[in-house]
């Protein structure tokens, strides 16, 4: 069973960056597609960018050019690099190992 740990959140300016990282423990890691969800105040969960065992990467509309995901299978760990942050982006971060295996969040405030 895969466990995951997020960090990297906290608070930033508009038009800054942040890299998120998520550690997953268990050996089959590098079998996973791995994504970042993300879920605003009063908003539903939604799908930010996910990647899979092979690297093939899919990202939403609203972060198109701005994020990316990434892997390092040996580290076990997933990145997603944030950059020209705005003031939407504001949400609570969770990495997930498709389907069900959920980290516990970690909190993305962009505000001046």
């Amino acid at each position: 069973q895969v466990q995951l740990v997020e960090s990297g959140g906290g608070l930033v300016q508009p038009g800054g960056s942040l890299r998120l990282s998520c550690a997953a423990s268990g050996s089959i890691f590098s079998r996973y597609t791995m994504g970042w969800y993300r879920q605003a105040p009063g908003k539903q969960r939604e799908l930010v960018a996910s990647i899979t065992s092979s690297g093939y990467t899919n990202y939403a509309d609203s972060v198109k050019g701005r994020f990316t995901i990434s892997r390092d299978n040996a580290k076990r760990t997933v990145y997603l690099q944030m950059s020209s942050l705005k003031v939407e982006d504001t949400a609570v971060y969770y990495c997930n190992a498709h389907p069900i295996i959920w980290g516990q969040g970690t909190l993305v405030t962009v505000s001046s």
